[in-house]
């Protein structure tokens, strides 16, 4: 049980920022990330992401057949989570639903699932 610890404090962080970002309230977190070139998208690549690997690494990399394809489950949960998260800005007067923050959600899990799977697959340290 003590290896969902570090997903569910990166998890509740996360969830920190999504109410802060639906209240129109700026934490420092968005002020620093507004002062990078692209720094939102970079935001969304390294939170969904470091979120993916935390969790498929808590799974211990479990795999589920989806759609003829296999792909990590703790992958699909956070894509599941990031897209809610996206259609629920629809309704919140202060945020736009972005297809580029959905894809740049994507690149993270994407990249944060292949890299930590690769080494985990061969047996090498991460």
């Amino acid at each position: 049980m003590l290896r969902y610890f570090p997903v569910i404090a990166f998890f509740c962080f996360i969830c920190w920022i999504i109410v802060s970002a639906d209240s129109g309230e700026q934490i420092i977190f968005m002020k620093m990330m507004a002062g990078v070139p692209y720094g939102d998208k970079l935001g969304h690549v390294f939170l969904y992401g470091i979120l993916t690997w935390l969790l498929n690494s808590a799974l211990n990399y479990k795999s589920i057949k989806l759609g003829g394809r296999s792909l990590l489950l703790g992958a699909v949960v956070v894509f599941s989570f990031a897209l809610l998260e996206e259609i629920t800005q629809l309704y919140f007067p202060k945020r736009t639903f972005d297809l580029v923050d959905l894809t740049a959600d994507i690149v993270g899990i994407t990249l944060f699932s292949w890299v930590p799977y690769t080494f985990y697959r061969r047996n090498l340290p991460l």
